[in-house]
């Protein structure tokens, strides 16, 4: 299989969705969905028709240990 560009329409993938359950019942949530081939995608929730981004499993890995370690709490 070709391999995804960034910026495809999410809900053309034909992948499972899922999200976090800390997600709330607002909608406001990312949604993942592994993709053949191994790469990642990600969608926001309120717009599943609109672009997908698409990582590798090493940059999902990196963001994941950035997020864990509290890299990122200053944004919030």
């Amino acid at each position: 299989m070709p391999s995804v560009q960034n910026g495809v329409r999410a809900s053309s993938l034909g992948v499972d969705w899922i999200k976090s359950r800390h997600s709330n019942a607002e909608g406001n949530c990312v949604e993942v969905a592994a993709l053949p081939g191994g790469g990642i995608a990600m969608r926001n929730s309120r717009d599943p028709h609109g672009p997908a981004l698409v990582y590798t499993p090493v940059e999902v890995a990196a963001f994941l240990a950035g997020a864990k370690d509290g890299e990122f709490d200053h944004l919030l």
